[in-house]
């Protein structure tokens, strides 16, 4: 790819993509058909994708951004429903669309039918995340999507190095596959904790911002390559970095934080684009190779259509089955076994004991059947089935030719595109129509902030105490008594109005005999206070630059006032209770 390619699709998909976000258009979509017309254009060149550069340059940022943004401590109260979704429904769905390809095409062995399987397997969470987050997904659902799209990226691409090195001759047995599971799965998540260990012990020493989200900005990459230079996952190694220093950022300067999540945000918007682009500008180049092979254009399309069915129904039944079947024999497990082990006194005292308390069994969160429809229905491919299918090679490096190598890309892209039609389209009717979102998350947000910050000026308080004798030896008793009394009247200031504010909110929940005006005033309080203070703020940011235009004021003097502007704006868009109340 030419570098003035390179520009114009980066360009064109960011157009498309501001355009998309502008009106609420799901933006991967949209992007993908623009891609589809454009490659219809007379005159427009085939842009070749190199595997690589998908692998290497695109994936492991998109990947590491997921990751910083996971909860840990949810991941790992849903781990088990990820580690199910992550891994079984990638293999579960590659043998059943390997098995479907194996008896549709006549040429292709049984090894390349689930190499192919391996192609199409793992969704992207992407696009099913951003419309989970703007409909107010409940966060249970929300993490297992999320923890999902981490892991069967990694579960994909090691079936697909399996089932490739089949195709080439390889004689693997069944516990030769395992084992390279095994270490695939066993490197890639250590090197990702050594070099996330090693990477926030570096950020946390050093106070200097812009180098350390140069560190942030380089570890996916290193991580990625030196997993996979081990023989490890490279996906699992940037998931495991990203969820180290996402867990512990907030350690780190405040600065840096501030820096971070909108460069991680801005890499996101610009990557997905150009990856959606590049899946809509490969349908005529597909189209061509897929008509010149013997098998023909018309059964190649029939093939892909049928895997794209076989995609589709293959994730309910594994996400509903698998989650039931799992309730049931958990049920089964508790009332017999562990009842008799609970019995034994000495394994009692070994559960209290403080080194085993985080090896206890949690149990899955609980969810109804809407729930999982709506898990089922987030099955939309993207990044990773592209990446694998441009990366499957015409002839193996044992000089063996992969049997229909131009369908696979075809099956891989009529995939791809029609999950997206499908099910992407379809997304937000179906979460509207069950009802599935959570309406209390935002009181129980609320009133978790208010106990934090409760408890955090409790502490801080009986700390002053503690410290103020060191301080007036250090300061002096009268600049001791004026910095503390600044200091204490706004934090306590600050405390009073959020329990004034908790108050407010209880008050206005059980005043079920208030008029609907008096209700309706009430939710509007809020909206209307934010929008003065919006507006108050962009007066002064307005005199500032006035004042800079006039040569009043230096360039310095006014990029520290509206730092300190943004400052005031970024607390109202960011704490619970300042968006909503302030």
């Amino acid at each position: 790819m030419e570098l003035g390619e390179l520009l114009i699709i980066l360009t064109g998909s960011l157009v498309v993509t501001a355009f998309a976000r502008w009106r609420g258009l799901p933006a991967p979509l949209l992007t993908v058909g623009v891609a589809l017309l454009v490659s219809l254009v007379p005159g427009v060149p085939d842009v070749e994708i190199d595997s690589e550069v998908i692998l290497t340059v695109v994936l492991p940022p998109l990947l590491y951004s997921a990751a910083l943004d996971v909860s840990l401590l949810n991941f790992r109260e849903s781990r088990v429903q990820i580690a199910r979704l992550g891994v079984g429904a990638v293999v579960v769905t590659a043998f059943a669309v390997g098995g479907v390809a194996y008896v549709m095409i006549p040429d292709m062995t049984l090894p390349a039918a689930l190499l192919v399987g391996a192609v199409v397997a793992p969704p992207d969470a992407v696009s099913a995340a951003a419309i989970g987050r703007k409909l107010g997904l409940p966060r249970k659902v929300m993490t297992v999507l999320s923890g999902e799209s981490l892991i069967n990226d990694a579960a994909s691409l090691t079936l697909v190095k399996v089932f490739l090195a089949i195709v080439g001759g390889a004689s693997l047995t069944l516990w030769d596959d395992l084992g390279i599971f095994g270490l695939a799965i066993g490197v890639g998540v250590a090197v990702g904790l050594a070099l996330g260990f090693v990477a926030h012990r570096v950020r946390v020493r050093i106070d200097d911002p812009v180098v350390e989200n140069v560190i942030g900005l380089l570890l996916p990459f290193i991580a990625y390559i030196a997993a996979e230079e081990l023989s490890g996952s490279g996906v699992l190694a940037v998931v495991a970095a990203g969820l180290y220093v996402g867990f512990n950022s907030p350690r780190t300067g405040y600065a840096t934080r501030l820096q971070e999540r909108p460069f991680w945000s801005a890499a996101d918007v610009v990557l997905e684009g150009f990856v959606f682009a590049l899946i809509g500008l490969q349908l005529r180049a597909v189209v061509l190779d897929v008509s010149e092979s013997e098998r023909g254009l018309g059964q190649s399309v029939g093939v892909a259509l049928a895997v794209l069915a076989v995609v589709v129904l293959v994730r309910p039944a594994f996400v509903f089955g698998t989650y039931y079947a799992a309730r049931a024999g958990r049920y089964l497990f508790l009332s017999t076994v562990l009842r008799r082990l609970r019995r034994v006194p000495t394994l009692r005292r070994l559960r209290r004991a403080p080194a085993l308390r985080t090896l206890r069994y949690h149990p899955q969160p609980r969810m109804g059947w809407r729930q999982l429809t709506v898990i089922s229905w987030t099955g939309m491919r993207g990044v990773v089935t592209l990446a694998a299918a441009v990366s499957i090679p015409a002839i193996t490096e044992s000089s063996i030719p992969v049997p229909a190598r131009d369908t696979m890309f075809l099956i891989a892209f009529i995939v791809t595109v029609g999950t997206l039609l499908l099910q992407g389209l379809t997304l937000p009717f179906v979460i509207r129509v069950l009802g599935v979102r959570d309406d209390t998350q935002r009181d129980r947000d609320l009133a978790a902030e208010l106990a934090i910050f409760s408890s955090s000026t409790d502490e801080t308080m009986a700390y002053v105490a503690e410290r103020r004798g060191d301080w007036e030896r250090r300061w002096g008793v009268e600049l001791t008594e004026r910095a503390v009394t600044i200091s204490t009247t706004r934090l306590l200031r600050q405390n009073e109005a959020l329990q004034r504010t908790a108050l407010d909110d209880a008050d206005e929940r059980g005043a079920s005999a208030s008029t609907d005006a008096q209700r309706a005033r009430r939710r509007a309080a809020p909206q209307a206070l934010g929008s003065i203070r919006r507006e108050l703020l962009a007066k002064r940011r307005e005199v500032v630059l006035r004042e800079r235009d006039a040569g009043n004021v230096d360039e310095e003097v006014m990029r520290r006032v509206l730092l300190g502007l943004d400052a005031e704006e970024l607390a109202m868009d960011t704490s619970a209770f300042t968006s909503t109340r302030s």
